[in-house]
């Protein structure tokens, strides 16, 4: 009898082992494959990008039933999400179809992103796989014209900046940029102006082509008095890749965001939406520093007149703070469109100074 209950015990024992193989096995194996997506129809190219939509198609595979997709078009400098900004996100239709309208451009992504993922309206640079999008796939439309505008670089305060020539949404108001309205004149100074061109308004900016990070930033502004209610006058920091959700963004904003009696000026710490975020004050006449230090979890702003210099505003903020990353200083001369006082001529800014102190 023992070697028959021997026999059934090393049989036992194998049953349990091989048992135990097999799940290990499927454990390494799961059913599902990872997620992928793809791109299998885009738009024909037209001159007329902006106004006109027509049909894009794909199709996704390994995805879960709670998984949508995100649609971005390439016009010029920026890649604009699809259809349009309060509708971001298309649905996969039976778990591998998914077919939306889509802004004509010159290229065109797919992202599958988990529920909860809040996509940028607009962003320089695609955000990568991970932080809620599961995968991503970018075509090229060969067919479409290609950009006559190369970026042009101006130095201004020892600094190199690129001149935005891509229109964009400054405030939830639609804005063209010429790269004719920036300059700098024989003394250095920067130029920023808002110009009308065929009927219609075109502004400037200029971007640092290099990220600063921590530090005190500095701003040396001629008289802004003349501003009409709705230019706005912004010096700030922005993170163009996407990648955070409010863009690492710190506002120096002048203007009166088309109201007469409105202060003429604030700082902000995006978003600006939270009160706690925004502090409005009025600027007077005459030659202003607007500056900023920025530190871990800690910004302070502060806006000066006169030599020796009389600080009008002073403002710390410690909630909200964005950490220091892709960002890169950005001024910009625009149009908001939504008060009530139009703006009616061309407006002018003239930077004397920038600097920066880690």
């Amino acid at each position: 009898m023992l070697p028959r209950a021997r026999t059934v015990k090393a049989w036992r024992h194998a049953f349990l082992l091989a048992t135990f193989l097999v799940l290990a096995g499927c454990a390494r194996s799961p059913n599902a494959s990872a997620p992928s997506i793809a791109i299998t129809r885009i738009p024909s190219a037209d001159g007329n990008k902006y106004d006109t939509v027509a049909p894009i198609e794909g199709t996704a595979a390994g995805v879960r039933p709670d998984q949508q997709i995100v649609v971005y078009t390439r016009s010029e400098e920026l890649w604009w999400v699809q259809p349009v900004s309060d509708h971001p996100f298309t649905q996969i239709q039976n778990g591998s179809r998914w077919q939306n309208q889509v802004h004509l451009g010159t290229e065109y992504a797919a992202l599958l992103v988990e529920p909860g993922y809040h996509p940028p309206e607009t962003v320089e640079s695609l955000p990568s796989k991970g932080d809620g999008v599961d995968a991503i796939t970018v075509v090229l439309d060969k067919s479409a014209p290609a950009s006559s505008t190369q970026p042009r670089l101006l130095h201004f305060s020892g600094y190199d900046w690129s001149v935005r020539t891509a229109a964009s949404n400054r405030a939830g108001t639609r804005n063209s940029f010429d790269p004719a309205n920036a300059w700098t004149d024989e003394r250095g100074a920067l130029h920023l102006r808002i110009a009308r061109s065929k009927n219609k308004w075109t502004c400037a900016e200029v971007k640092l082509i290099r990220s600063l990070g921590y530090g005190t930033y500095k701003f040396v502004v001629r008289d802004i008095s003349q501003l009409e209610p709705s230019a706005v006058l912004t010096l700030l920091t922005w993170d163009g890749t996407g990648g955070e959700p409010n863009h690492r963004e710190l506002d120096v904003e002048i203007s009166r965001w088309g109201y007469q009696e409105n202060e003429n000026a604030h700082y902000v710490v995006q978003p600006y939406f939270i009160p706690a975020n925004m502090v409005r004050f009025r600027v007077p006449s005459g030659a202003l520093t607007h500056s900023f230090q920025w530190k871990p979890g800690r910004v302070t702003f502060s806006t000066a007149a006169g030599s020796p210099a009389r600080v009008i505003q002073l403002h710390t903020f410690t909630s909200g703070v964005p950490s220091a990353g892709g960002d890169a200083v950005r001024m910009n001369l625009y149009v908001f469109n939504k008060g009530e006082v139009p703006l009616k001529n061309e407006m002018e800014v003239v930077i004397e100074k920038f600097e920066f102190f880690p």
